[in-house]
């Protein structure tokens, strides 16, 4: 059913622009960027229409997983700033109209915060029961279970015979959420930021929470890769038990706040009402289904071999799913993908101003809130990089070694990378074609490589034109929060098609009304019957009608108001 008004959140008339700060604008020329440089690009972000900023962690971190370990939860890293820059930034997004959510680790935590320092120097303080510790006998791991970083998800204490579990990095100990204490402790630092003004947070690996028995028990597990290992995934991800937590932490926390929660968790179909349903546990879910497409198809490492069908399928069972029970979040790019160009659009010479147009008005238009990538909105690609080398991501670096152990060579795991790594999304953002892109002074070091071709895609040349990415999408978000089809694509049922073929399309419909949404996926026109109705929106034109049929030109995207 189409929603009343008294059932509407502020959070469904959002628009998420989402913010990778080390890559943002660094104001103080050390190759970083920081909180001040988001603060003095606030009239950029406001320009677009949206209205929330996402900020990935700025909260203090030895920077192992670039701020995904967290050493102090109530302060900010210096390589960004200051809590007083924080406290400003959130006082002038607001002033502008927007709100910030900032990234919630709570899974694990960096072993450099002082809980795991009390934890591993003294095994009897309370802070070792904040953690996942075992012993063993034999100077050997409890099991054998395989991080999602591809290394033993347990290491040891050096000197003893105690080892910790960690999900990811070895830097980054598991957190015991069996604990009292230790929850009262995250909710006494949630609560903090919310009274800050917060608007809310984006929720890292939420899933991995509650842990199976197994994963404690000291056993060898069938590996399932030549390492010898075997994925830890089935013990750890929405284990049942997790919802006493979950339901918790929103009661303790979020809903007293009002806040806007997006979590990140890979939840099936039967759970998503727990999750996302109207009195779920967060306002809403990301999907991965058709952002891992290419690695999901396909053995460790290989092409990707998904299709238009493939695409379809799940955008329509992501968005069918989710509409039976609550609210979604689509999503194109995020600091943990590839650009949705290279990977959505095979060959260079259509990746341009209409393919990303087209994924744009796709995306954008799905029922949810829709979030933006920095850089989606100007057409940026993947990065190449010359050597394994250049690569900042903590992923790579252990992925290479998987990647050799199964007789992958250097120069395969190369091409891999420039296609798939996540540093292809946290490149040095394209302020001006000039040296380092705008992004930090001239003569400094970026942190990170800076993509070659911001000659061609940066905003300074991207205001210029009226008919770039950059400019498409601010008539993209307008279209969506302020046309006469706002409540169609804001509040509307989606409604699937029978478009085949390189099409992918679909209806919002809402009190009595319906727009159709038709996205040309391939480079090859393609023929359809002729919509009943005004054409309200597109791409590009012309509309090539005749004799009751539609030809929609390759990267084409149509949206009518049918009668």
């Amino acid at each position: 059913m189409s929603q009343n008004q008294s059932s509407r959140k502020w959070y469904q008339n959002a628009v998420v622009y989402q913010i990778y700060p080390r890559s943002f604008y660094d104001t103080n020329n050390d190759g970083v960027g920081d909180i001040n440089g988001i603060r003095q690009k606030l009239n950029y972000i406001k320009s677009l229409g949206v209205n929330v900023i996402w900020l990935c962690p700025v909260y203090s971190s030895p920077m192992v997983d670039n701020g995904y370990d967290i050493s102090d939860y109530r302060n900010i890293d210096q390589s960004f700033g200051t809590l007083e820059d924080m406290d400003n930034l959130i006082k002038e997004a607001g002033e502008l109209g927007m709100k910030v959510l900032m990234d919630l680790v709570v899974n694990h935590c960096s072993d450099k915060h002082v809980w795991f320092q009390e934890a591993i120097k003294d095994p009897k303080s309370k802070y070792a029961n904040y953690f996942l510790f075992q012993e063993t006998t034999n100077g050997k791991a409890p099991n054998n279970l395989r991080s999602h970083f591809g290394d033993p998800a347990w290491t040891n204490i050096p000197g003893t015979n105690r080892w910790y579990f960690h999900a990811f990095a070895p830097e980054q100990p598991d957190l015991n959420w069996e604990n009292p204490e230790l929850r009262e402790e995250i909710y006494d630092m949630v609560n903090w930021w919310l009274d800050k003004g917060l608007g809310g947070f984006r929720i890292d690996a939420i899933g991995n929470l509650k842990k199976d028995k197994q994963v404690f028990e000291h056993k060898h597990f069938e590996a399932d890769g030549p390492d010898g290992l075997t994925n830890c995934d089935p013990y750890i991800l929405s284990q049942p038990g997790i919802e006493v937590y979950l339901s918790e932490l929103n009661e303790r926390t979020f809903k007293p706040h009002d806040a806007m929660t997006v979590a990140e968790v890979d939840v099936p179909p039967e759970l998503l009402p727990q999750f996302v349903g109207p009195n779920g546990f967060f306002s809403m879910a990301f999907d991965f289904s058709y952002t891992d497409i290419d690695v999901k198809c396909v053995p460790q490492f290989e092409d990707p071999t998904f299709t238009v069908d493939d695409i379809r399928d799940c955008i329509y069972k992501s968005q069918l799913d989710a509409q039976a029970v609550g609210w979604t979040a689509p999503y194109l790019e995020n600091h943990d993908q590839c650009r949705s160009l290279n990977k959505y659009i095979p060959n260079d010479e259509d990746r341009g101003y209409k393919s990303a147009s087209m994924l744009g008005t796709l995306f954008f238009c799905l029922r949810g809130t829709p979030f933006i990538y920095q850089g989606e909105e100007l057409g940026m690609t993947n990065v190449v990089m010359n050597d394994i080398s250049e690569y900042n991501d903590v992923l790579v670096q252990n992925q290479v070694k998987v990647g050799l152990d199964i007789g992958k060579t250097k120069e395969w795991m190369l091409r891999y990378f420039n296609r798939r790594s996540r540093d292809n999304a946290r490149t040095p953002f394209p302020w001006n074609g000039e040296e380092n892109a705008g992004s930090t002074g001239k003569g400094v070091k970026p942190w990170l490589k800076v993509n070659p071709n911001n000659n061609v895609i940066n905003v300074e040349k991207e205001e210029k034109d009226e008919n770039s990415v950059l400019n498409f999408y601010r008539r993209l978000i307008d279209l969506r929060q302020n046309s006469e089809i706002h409540d169609e694509l804001v509040y509307g049922n989606f409604v699937t098609t029978e478009h085949k073929g390189g099409i992918i399309a679909y209806r919002r419909q809402y009190n009595g009304r319906s727009v159709l949404v038709i996205n040309n996926f391939v480079n090859t026109e393609q023929i359809i019957d002729a919509p009943k109705g005004k054409l309200v929106f597109q791409n590009f034109g012309p509309l090539n009608e005749s004799n009751g049929k539609v030809t929609v030109a390759p990267f084409q995207s149509l949206v009518f108001l049918e009668n």
